[in-house]
């Protein structure tokens, strides 16, 4: 017999606690260096010319209703910072809902719920769906972002530790659990205005078997139905409701789809995540079958995307596969591409995303290449939510 190469390392409970410890002190302290100086995220000051874009107008028309006297003191006219002019994110917003009024949620229609999923991890899920709420925000929407992946990774992006700052109170476990019947009391405020988040937590993982244990009780009880019905209230007040979701088919993520109006599949232009995907749409068909078609039920989306992210243009075999995808999900796939970035891996490291980096923080033409594809997505999805609420207002008047 030979001898073992490495000696074993036996972990005991008590070691694991140890580390997991260490773990958590090493993340209270990395957060604290990244986010002086009170350990709270900030959103981004917006220069005149972001704010133009913003508002989708000319930067001439930004600085034409800065020294019309007949506006003064009706728009926040922001303050100088050296030789230039800068507003909060939270001023930006006001001058965005002026000028897109148009584009937001009109009298009669109600908030457009968007669930991003995938079973697989790693395919950029929890970037996409917070950038998502980011973008839609600074085009002057009302979001609501409900994390219920119990791993807490969006909230840890919003600058919230799962493990040390989160209460049950703050998550959907009270709604899952039957200990209320509205999400809206596990809402709170977020660092980036027109946002509000439902934050996620391991506790979240209790929603496994309170879920299934209600169904027990009461078989009148629609597990799947729990979440859709506890945002009765916040489809009043949210003009886009976002859902990011577990990597998994679990009894969350089954209420996180059939809550859904729209959902969004990120995919990367891989072998195994295009297999993986597969999977997905045939136990999604047989969960389908088995609740709600037995029961004389039946579940529509009001639009399906597939986003292809983490794409690497030289990658030869992401070529092939991106292929397969535009083949297979045909006109599901939205005609925008994520590219894989330094810019994301640098936002990431700093628990963020591209639109928390300031302009000149990375190369800009790097920066601009993967600001643009978000900006794309965002304003792809805001043209399907606008759909949404037009079909929604044109059944109200018939």
């Amino acid at each position: 017999m030979t001898e073992p190469t490495a000696p074993i390392r036996r972990q005991s409970l008590a070691d694991i606690e140890l580390q997991s410890a260490r773990i958590s002190a090493m993340m209270t302290h990395i957060r604290a260096a990244m986010l002086p100086p009170a350990a709270r995220k900030r959103a981004p000051s917006v220069s005149a010319a972001q704010m133009a874009q913003m508002c989708g107008v000319e930067k001439s028309k930004i600085a034409y209703r800065l020294t019309r006297g007949d506006w003064r003191g009706e728009l926040p006219a922001g303050r100088m910072v050296g030789n230039r002019r800068e507003w909060t994110m939270d001023e930006a917003r006001e001058w965005v809902r002026e000028f897109r009024a148009d584009h937001l949620r009109p009298e009669g229609a109600a908030g457009t719920t968007l669930t991003v999923a995938n079973f697989k991890g790693g395919v950029a899920k929890t970037t996409t769906v917070v950038t998502l709420a980011q973008g839609l925000a600074q085009r002057g929407h009302r979001v609501l972002l409900i994390d219920l992946d119990p791993q807490g990774s969006a909230t840890t992006l919003f600058g919230v530790l799962p493990d040390a700052e989160v209460e049950p109170a703050h998550t959907a476990l009270p709604l899952f659990a039957g200990e209320q019947t509205s999400l809206s009391p596990s809402i709170r405020p977020s660092y980036w205005p027109g946002i509000d988040l439902v934050c996620a937590a391991p506790l979240l993982f209790g929603a496994e078997f309170a879920l299934p244990a209600r169904q027990t009780q009461d078989p009148g009880f629609e597990f799947w139905r729990c979440l859709d019905r506890g945002l009765d209230e916040a489809r009043g007040v949210y003009d886009v409701i976002l859902i990011d979701t577990p990597p998994a088919l679990s009894y969350v993520t089954i209420n996180a789809l059939m809550a859904a109006d729209g959902l969004l599949m990120p995919l990367p232009p891989s072998a195994l995540d295009f297999a993986s995907s597969a999977q997905f749409w045939d136990l999604f068909s047989d969960l389908c079958d088995q609740l709600l078609r037995s029961r004389g039920q039946d579940k529509s989306f009001e639009f399906i995307d597939v986003l292809l992210s983490r794409v690497e243009p030289t990658d030869a075999a992401s070529s092939v596969v991106r292929q397969w995808v535009l083949e297979g999900y045909t006109e599901k796939v939205l005609p925008i591409e994520i590219p894989k970035t330094a810019v994301a891996a640098t936002a990431s490291a700093e628990f963020g995303t591209v639109y928390d980096l300031p302009r000149g923080a990375m190369n800009a033409r790097t920066f601009s290449r993967a600001r643009d594809a978000y900006d794309r997505l965002c304003e792809l999805v805001e043209q399907q939510i606008e759909a949404v609420w037009a079909a929604q207002v044109q059944r109200l008047g018939a």
